[in-house]
């Protein structure tokens, strides 16, 4: 009996060692949001003894089982997929709030404003000298505005590019990760720490992999994890051990191609989709920018062909360039400023010629209309996509606490698990402390 007391005494120990040591795991890593708890199983410990030919099974104690860790497909799908609708909003509403603030501080619109207003002054008195030069200087300030919108929209469009190139290497890497770590687990034993590691890190591998795209994840009755880029068309990333190389290229207008294995697809999801999207609005605000520009030049270089300057000759062109990213002044005197319709004398005082440029900047399809439309729907873009933004970040939010809910771990069970684990070594310290007691007083006896 003094025997079967230890043996039961050792076995309680044993497992209330090792379920010890996977609490403090597991409080170690509470912060930690790639990893999930574990749990020890135990089970009775049956002996079987023999007297004669007759066999009976007693009870000897706890065996130790395997280590559970906590999981839910449907919560983790469903933090990934939140997760990825979410990095989507993000990465396209602070790429345009970068577009937006490039433009607005470019001062465009300004320059545009105060160049029909020096051209208003110029009509109350268009032979003032003054008044002239002002309007030329007018006309320089606005053209290097529109070289500075067409600077800061360009830096804004490299900063999402070089983020999109990043992050190109990173989802390669994280495939590659996924790989091995599916190729570890077909040979991973079941119920172990290094198995329950593992699947950690295939979760983890995932999770970042849902930021930047949206995936289709198969998880494999043996725990490997194979990944679909969902998409037009859809692609595999991951199938087993092997993983495919994602690539990216940009075109002249800033618009990126991915490629997965040398197929090229459309991604629907995820951060690199919200990017995606982003360099395509840029790329339109570009060719909206570069034709508010066209637009000036040609309405002041024909007003300047259809007029004569204070010496009653012809005007010669105000600007230069073919868009944003060029635009000059090119007339070389303020003297040479078409004031007057085509015809009229040297130092004409009849303002025709100038007041039909003023118009026609100032129309509902001149440059100041269009500069105000373009920076007030960039405005209500980005407004919108705050918006957007603002309520998937709830959605993500609530789906976290969901996964930390189901996977993650709770500090006060955790807490008094400790305890009541203490508590159990104690016990069966003393079960054996009084077997041992036990056993030297049957030996004591004469």
């Amino acid at each position: 009996m003094p025997t079967a007391i230890f043996t039961i005494a050792r076995s309680g120990l044993t497992a209330t060692r090792r379920s010890l040591e996977l609490t403090a795991q597991n409080v170690a890593n509470a912060e930690n949001r790639d990893y999930s708890r574990r749990t020890l199983t135990q089970g009775e410990l049956v002996m079987t003894g023999n007297i004669g030919n007759n066999a009976q099974d007693s009870l000897g104690g706890v065996r130790p089982g395997v280590i559970e860790r906590a999981e839910s497909a449907l919560v983790q799908r469903q933090a990934r997929d939140s997760s990825s609708a979410q990095a989507a909003a993000d990465a396209q509403f602070f790429a345009l709030k970068e577009a937006e603030s490039a433009l607005e501080t470019s001062g465009v619109y300004t320059g545009l404003v105060d160049f029909e207003a020096a051209l208003t002054r110029l009509q109350n008195n268009p032979t003032e000298p003054a008044l002239r030069l002002s309007a030329l200087e007018a006309g320089r300030k606005m053209a290097g505005n529109f070289r500075i919108a067409n600077g800061t929209l360009a830096n804004a469009r490299s900063l999402v590019q070089a983020e999109t190139s990043a992050k190109t290497l990173t989802v390669n890497e994280l495939a590659g990760e996924l790989a091995k770590v599916n190729a570890d687990l077909v040979g991973s034993r079941e119920g172990t720490a290094g198995r329950a590691a593992l699947l950690d890190a295939r979760d983890k591998a995932l999770r970042g992999l849902a930021e930047e795209f949206g995936i289709g994840a198969t998880i494999n009755p043996n725990g490997t994890a194979d990944v679909v880029l969902e998409g037009t068309p859809p692609l595999a990333l991951v199938t087993g051990g092997a993983a495919q190389t994602l690539a990216t290229s940009f075109a002249a207008d800033g618009t990126v191609t991915f490629t997965l294995g040398g197929t090229a697809f459309v991604p629907s999801g995820g951060a690199m989709a919200g990017r995606a999207g982003a360099l395509a609005e840029m790329a339109g605000l570009q060719t909206s920018l570069d034709g508010i520009a066209v637009s000036a030049i040609a309405l002041s270089n024909t007003a300047q062909g259809n007029g004569v300057g204070l010496d009653g000759n012809p005007g010669p062109a105000f600007f230069a360039g073919t868009g944003a990213a060029d635009i000059t002044v090119v007339l070389a005197s303020a003297d040479g400023l078409a004031t007057a319709p085509a015809g009229a004398p040297a130092g004409s005082r009849d303002t025709a010629n100038l007041g039909a440029l003023i118009a026609a900047l100032g129309d509902a399809s001149g440059p100041i209309t269009g500069t105000d439309s373009l920076l007030l729907g960039l405005s209500s873009r980005v407004s919108a996509l705050e918006t957007r933004k603002d309520g998937l970040a709830v959605v993500a939010a609530s789906a976290e606490a969901e996964l930390l809910r189901e996977t993650g771990v709770d500090l006060d069970t955790e807490a008094a698990n400790l305890v009541r684990l203490q508590q159990a070594f104690e016990a069966n310290s003393r079960v054996i402390q009084v077997a041992a007691q036990l056993f030297d007083t049957i030996l004591d006896l004469r």
